[in-house]
């Protein structure tokens, strides 16, 4: 099969990712635009969780205070290398990230980042609740579980969905480190705010 040369470009463009991988993901697609972003997603995600243990000693602190100079945020975002970290495309996601925080106030980068004994609250608060619904325990203990995983989802940096973009911020991360080949995390940030 053929894959035309503009169709590639189209890809490239969309994903970001190198003429080779937009070319391969377009032939196991049988040149489907959508299904070969999707390939090339799932492939980032493979290459980033292999990347995961990879040491992140470079990056940058980077700044952001609202218009209405109401709210502030400082983030580190961390990489391997230096070079990495002088990109456009690395700092645009740094960007995109801080004006997350500023808008969302996440309390922690991931979920892993959340205390035992938060979690056991959360868990314990959503038990209370639905203690008289008179439900099964086995009906009651999933929706607790989502209940959790909601706390996660409102709370967890990387688990909440990029108000502009509607892609989860972890998945933005992903895409990039399948962009760049390093590891790419959030070492820490913290947002300011009066009255907030």
């Amino acid at each position: 099969m053929d894959v035309s040369i503009e169709l590639i470009k189209e890809l490239r463009a969309a994903t970001g990712a190198g003429i080779s991988d937009c070319k391969k993901a377009l032939l196991e697609t049988e040149c489907n635009l959508d299904a070969a972003i999707e390939y090339l997603r799932k492939k980032g995600a493979a290459k980033a969780a292999k990347k995961a243990d990879r040491s992140t000693k470079e990056g940058i602190v980077f700044s952001y205070i609202h218009h209405n100079e109401k709210v502030g945020v400082l983030l580190e975002l961390a990489c391997e290398t230096d070079f990495v970290a002088r990109t456009e495309d690395f700092h645009a996601l740094a960007k995109k990230i801080s004006l997350q925080i500023a808008a969302m106030s996440p309390l922690y980068v991931s979920r892993e980042d959340v205390p035992a004994d938060v979690i056991a609250k959360e868990k314990e608060i959503a038990v209370e609740k639905m203690k008289d619904s008179g439900k099964p325990a086995n009906v009651i203990e999933k929706i607790v579980e989502n209940m959790v995983e909601k706390y996660f989802e409102e709370n967890c940096l990387y688990e909440q969905v990029h108000f502009e973009e509607q892609r989860k911020i972890q998945d933005m991360i992903t895409d990039l480190i399948a962009k760049v080949g390093e590891n790419i995390r959030v070492a820490r940030f913290a947002r300011f705010g009066i009255n907030q």
